[in-house]
């Protein structure tokens, strides 16, 4: 098999290893955001721990073959520096790993977008199936719960909300960036779904959009 097609095999265990890990770290179902600000748990950091393995992988495969974008490379650098702080502040872990679920719960899809491709299955109903439904899937997660994590995130009993331009423009010190990362981080992951999110539906517009052959009648 093609590298590509190793590396997402790889990159799904991962997405299914990273969220049973933070749904086995949630103390309370009833409130899975619970505690805010607190103290991270054994289970949380191991979650983290398994997916900054995997993120500094994932980074390193990027480089090696040539595919470092701009995208990717945001995304890397938010998730590296975010949860290694996190590691190492041991704190917000509650916050973390449910971000950590929002993100990876689509990814099993997304690789199977393109695992079926490398199997030569293309353009068929079931290609459509998997597109739909891991557009979906992201959404309800990014925009839906997205947006409610980074508010529960930037305003619990943590340090001020540190403005998204300063983490982003200014490349304040690590330390500095250490004591906010919570916020930070929360914000900065939203920003980078909302862009993925603007992606992902203008694919769902163009599969929906585009044009079948007709089905060639018999005797023709």
């Amino acid at each position: 098999r093609s590298y590509d097609f190793c590396n997402r095999a790889v990159s799904t265990t991962h997405a299914v290893a990273a969220v049973s890990l933070a749904c086995l770290s949630v103390a309370d179902w009833s409130c899975p955001v619970c505690p805010l600000a607190a103290a991270s748990s054994p289970r949380q950091m191991k979650a983290l721990a398994v997916t900054l393995s995997y993120m500094v992988y994932d980074a390193a495969c990027c480089f090696l073959n040539d595919d470092v974008r701009v995208d990717n490379t945001v995304h890397h650098l938010v998730s590296i520096v975010g949860i290694a702080a996190g590691l190492a502040y041991r704190r917000c872990g509650t916050e973390m790993v449910a971000s950590l679920l929002v993100t990876e719960i689509s990814s099993p899809l997304l690789h199977l977008r393109e695992i079926l491709k490398e199997f030569g299955v293309k353009d068929t109903d079931l290609n459509l199936l998997v597109d739909v439904l891991f557009a979906v899937i992201f959404s309800v997660a990014r925009m839906g719960f997205g947006p409610y994590l980074t508010y529960v995130t930037v305003t619990a009993d943590n340090p001020i909300l540190i403005k998204l331009y300063i983490y982003i423009h200014k490349l304040m010190p690590f330390i500095f960036f250490i004591f906010y990362f919570c916020q930070a981080m929360a914000t900065g992951l939203q920003l980078v779904s909302a862009y993925w999110f603007l992606r992902i539906l203008r694919m769902v517009k163009y599969k929906l959009g585009k044009k079948r052959p007709a089905p060639k009648v018999a005797g023709d």
